[in-house]
């Protein structure tokens, strides 16, 4: 009896190690394969991205406003954009004529604030004075001098840089931007610049995956196109036959 028993512990043993083993190479193929998934995935992302697009936008109230964190801001905001843009393109309303309305109310207002009190027989009341300070003007100043800087630098970099790929690219890109600007003016540009930043970024938090797989391919289909053209016309242009009658 014993050595029966101990028989069928030894097979009992046997098949429980064996299910083990089956249950943690499933476990192990399947972790390998999510992870296989969140590295494509990863790969994926648009531009490298690796940090949320709040992070990109500067995590900030800006971000706040552009993700519509708070509905009433940004839409508060998009609506003052947008009626902006109406007084100045349908009514055809000029910016120095709002600017003396605009004085001329608050002018207005502060003369009946500091007159009121004299007709209902009260003690004058302070009127507020609006000061602004020097260092806005001095960081407004600082930060539109940074982004023109930076963006003289980035230019001169692709003038001078050789890569004959990204200056076609910002070539293509400036022209396109030329004949947008043939089509309507430079407010109306401005305007479409900044519905575009109050929208596309939250859509494309909302809808990344769908977005990405649409540019990749685009990108894609670009860059065979380019292989193309590359190796039919590119490839074909004489390079440094200039230099070698020179020399000789």
């Amino acid at each position: 009896m014993p050595e029966k028993i101990t028989s069928e512990d030894f097979l009992s043993n046997l098949a429980e190690t064996i299910a083990d083993s089956v249950s943690k190479q499933k476990s192990g193929s399947l972790f390998e394969e999510e992870k296989s998934n969140s590295v494509v995935s990863s790969f994926n992302r648009l531009f490298g991205r690796q940090r949320p697009v709040h992070h990109i936008l500067g995590g900030g109230k800006s971000a706040d406003v552009l993700l519509w964190r708070n509905k009433k801001i940004s839409a508060s905001v998009l609506a003052g954009a947008t009626a902006i843009w109406v007084l100045f393109e349908w009514l055809n309303y000029h910016f120095l004529t709002l600017l003396c309305f605009a004085v001329v109310l608050g002018m207005l207002a502060q003369f009946v604030w500091s007159n009121a009190s004299g007709f209902l027989n009260r003690s004058p009341s302070e009127v507020p004075r609006l000061v602004l300070r020097d260092e806005l003007f001095v960081s407004i100043g600082r930060s539109l001098g940074a982004e023109v800087n930076r963006g003289l630098q980035f230019l001169q970099d692709v003038a001078c840089g050789g890569n004959l790929k990204q200056f076609l690219v910002v070539a293509v890109s400036l022209w396109f931007a030329a004949v947008i600007g043939s089509w309507c003016n430079f407010l109306t540009v401005l305007y479409i610049g900044f519905v575009a930043a109050h929208t596309l970024p939250v859509l494309y938090e909302r809808y990344d995956e769908q977005i990405d797989s649409f540019i990749y391919s685009v990108l894609d289909q670009f860059q065979n196109h380019y292989k193309k053209l590359d190796s039919g016309v590119l490839s074909k242009i004489p390079k440094g036959k200039f230099m070698v009658k020179k020399h000789e």
